[in-house]
């Protein structure tokens, strides 16, 4: 994993209502939808998009459309190989 990319999910998990978000989809197992997002987070729309957004950038979430709605599922993955890469560092 590149330093860059480890950057970027470092800053996308430095919010806990992103935290939130990724143990929600962790929960879910299976994918959010926008609206379900809205549920479990006292936000604004526009907020929720704001995280989201900085979620989908550092790849630790993938948008999926499905006709009008868009659900979210966890990009395990990713979030594997940072985790990954966490260990490299300890001593």
């Amino acid at each position: 994993m590149e330093v860059r990319q480890v950057e970027r999910i470092s800053k996308a998990l430095s919010d806990p209502s992103r935290i939130l978000i990724l143990k929600q989809l962790r929960q879910k197992e299976d994918c959010l939808y926008c609206h379900e997002i809205a549920d479990f987070i006292d936000l604004t729309q526009p907020s929720i998009s704001h995280h989201v957004k900085q979620l989908t950038d550092a790849d630790l979430i993938v948008v999926e459309k499905e006709g009008r709605n868009v659900k979210y599922k966890l990009n395990s993955t990713i979030l594997d190989e940072y985790v990954q890469f966490l260990n490299t560092l300890k001593v």
